[in-house]
């Protein structure tokens, strides 16, 4: 065991690994000082001028965090600004563009509509023709002397 002031060092064992020591420290001296105080330092005394340009330091760091802090909402509130402004030119132009979409399908089937409704009307009317035309040969033909009598 080696031995040096108040340390001493015991070797425990010897491995293939690593040695292993165990390290003892003596007891404090009765005189000695500790590395830390107990109070901290004392402060030299500020003068009136060091206060009040200290105090007055503090208000201008918390009127520029101030200014800061508003300079960043005002900027967050511009940006939703935007972004609203523009959700809601998106919606209009949505809206504007099912409205044109609708306008388009009613129109293509009114024109549908007309144009069925034409040629059904087309229909009855060479079907009024053929009947009219049928009508005539029935009363030419009645109006006939007919040669069975």
């Amino acid at each position: 065991m080696a031995s040096s002031g108040d340390i001493q060092v015991k070797e425990l064992d010897k491995r293939a690994s690593g040695q292993a020591f165990e390290v003892i420290l003596g007891a404090p001296a009765p005189d000695a000082k500790g590395e830390f105080p107990l109070s901290p330092p004392k402060k030299k005394d500020l003068s009136l001028e060091e206060i009040q340009r200290k105090l007055e330091a503090a208000e201008e760091r918390r009127k520029s965090h101030e200014a800061e802090v508003r300079k960043h909402l005002a900027e967050k509130r511009e940006h939703e600004k935007e972004v609203l402004q523009k959700a809601q030119e998106e919606n209009n132009n949505f809206s504007k563009m099912a409205e044109e979409k609708l306008n388009q399908k009613m129109e293509a089937n009114k024109e549908n509509r007309d144009a069925l409704l034409a040629a059904m009307n087309e229909k009855f009317k060479e079907k009024d023709k053929k009947i009219e035309e049928v009508r005539k040969n029935k009363e030419t033909k009645e109006g006939e002397p007919s040669g069975e009598n």
